[in-house]
């Protein structure tokens, strides 16, 4: 079992959580701002995107597996495994030579994030109480919000003034401080229960979600959905999850416990997760685009409209622990979502061309609901479960999240491409035809101000028609937190 530190001790070690979740959060963002540098040195440029899905992929499959590993062997080993891992991968992507040898090192940078995603909430679970951890996870939530602001700042200043590999090698000394100060600082006393370890659960689980993360990254994009690669991958991952199951029912201790998928406050909880990680896509996948291509705003101003969701998101998810406190942890989720549903609605009703301050207005709005759904979610599932199986619900719940944003960017890039290409072949003149890319085809010299018109508004209905989206699925999670009980009955409690 593990005995929480003493408060001075407790600052340490969150420090050391923000600088760990920091690694994560940054890289996500400075990455995206040089990729064209990146490129532009390395070459490979029909490669790229999988510098970003690699990442991805390797994170989302791995954080099941850390996640009841820490639970075996204690939180602080594992986390630091991972960093070291994310470090390690750091260096890597930073001496790569070719675009194909950067997209190895990021994969195994996303193994290391894997990690850092689990178990750092998971400590903040074992280390403050259920009062505390709201405004815990309103301090964690904010480093979201410094990343999205910082990394492009920071990208952009390395390329100008360094070289863009120093935005991988910079993650080292942040990295370094962050194993030092869990090392002082975090002491636990983990009874180690001797098990047979599901090693055949964890390959399946693995190869199962790579294949399933992979199918929802290129279908549409690097295959048509009804293609041969599309069904034989669909069927393959189906096959495997069938598998799966019958391993994990048999294991002594298996990665993916099936009481989480059978009892409604985890299944709530993962589901809630999972609907709210699509529904984050729609606004950090398009909304850049939608205010440069079709408003004209620039790639500065753009950003610090999306980054502004990071104002109403740790804001709400630290003033959450007030809420649900008071009246439990579904309805302070189902509040969220009611924010969620109501920013997207408000969004449809902002004329064209919609104005900089409603934007913003309306990405607060959208973060605040995020934060009152993700916080009382997850600190309901934590309190819920002893500290042996804290590491499992919350990778769990981590997985959901980022399996969310997995389906997410495929939902999304299905109805902005099938709504603008419809759009597009329907107009009335001829356009050109810049391979997908919408900023070029705008600025085409020999493009027609009444053409340039046409394709701004086919972009402004391609993006309503991702929130009248975003809309449905805002309903479909508050229908998914209903599924969790009204009272839920934390460990606290009990004891």
């Amino acid at each position: 079992m593990n005995n929480s530190p003493l408060p001075l001790k407790r600052n340490w070690i969150l420090a050391a959580l923000m600088l760990t979740m920091f690694l994560a959060a940054m890289d996500i963002a400075i990455v995206s701002t040089v990729i064209p540098q990146i490129v532009g040195d390395l070459g490979g440029f029909k490669k790229f995107s999988w510098v970003f899905s690699i990442y991805l992929l390797t994170q989302t499959a791995s954080i099941p597996v850390y996640g009841k590993m820490a639970d075996m062997y204690g939180r602080k080993k594992i986390l630091l495994i991972g960093i070291v891992i994310f470090l390690v991968g750091s260096a890597a992507c930073g001496a790569s030579w070719n675009i194909e040898s950067l997209i190895a090192f990021r994969g195994l940078q996303g193994l290391g994030a894997g990690s850092i995603m689990a178990i750092v909430n998971t400590i903040a679970g074992d280390i403050y109480t259920v009062k505390e951890r709201s405004k815990i996870q309103g301090w964690l939530s904010s480093i979201w919000g410094i990343s999205a602001i910082i990394g492009p700042a920071l990208g952009g200043a390395m390329v100008e003034y360094v070289n863009w590999r120093w935005i991988f090698l910079i993650n080292i000394p942040i990295g370094l401080v962050s194993v030092v100060l869990l090392m002082m600082f975090l002491k636990e006393k983990v009874s180690v229960i001797k098990t047979k370890i599901d090693y055949l659960g964890a390959f399946l689980i693995f190869t199962t979600l790579t294949l399933l993360i992979t199918f929802l990254l290129n279908g549409g994009q690097a295959w048509a959905w009804l293609s041969f690669y599309s069904l034989g991958l669909f069927g393959l991952v189906a096959a495997l999850l069938c598998l799966c199951v019958y391993v994990e029912r048999r294991a002594e201790s298996p990665i993916m416990p099936l009481w989480l998928w059978t009892h409604r406050p985890f299944l709530g909880s993962i589901l809630a997760l999972m609907g709210m990680g699509v529904i984050i896509m729609g606004p950090e996948t398009y909304l850049p685009t939608f205010t440069q291509a079709s408003l004209g705003i620039g790639v500065t101003v753009s950003g610090l409209i999306l980054a502004s969701m990071s104002i109403g998101w740790p804001t709400a998810s630290a003033l959450s622990g007030k809420l649900y406190l008071r009246i439990g942890f579904r309805n302070t989720a189902i509040i969220g979502a009611v924010l969620v549903f109501l920013a997207a609605v408000s969004f449809l009703l902002i004329p064209y061309p919609q104005p900089v301050y409603l934007l913003v207005i309306n990405q607060v709005i959208l973060g605040a609901g995020f934060g009152l759904i993700s916080t009382p979610v997850l600190v309901g599932v934590q309190s819920m479960v002893d500290w042996n199986q804290r590491g499992v619900v919350t990778g769990a719940t981590m997985f959901g999240r980022n399996l969310g944003q997995s389906l997410g960017a495929a939902i999304v890039g299905a109805i902005f491409n099938a709504s603008f290409s419809q759009q597009v072949s329907e107009a009335p003149f001829d356009l050109p035809e810049q391979d997908g890319n919408i900023l070029q085809m705008l600025q085409t010299p020999s493009l027609s101000a009444e053409a340039k018109f046409f394709l701004k508004g086919a972009i402004n209905t391609a993006n309503h028609h991702i929130y009248y989206g975003m809309a449905i699925l805002a309903v479909l999670t508050f229908a998914a937190i209903w599924l969790i009980p009204k009272k839920i009955q934390t460990k606290e409690e009990s004891n």
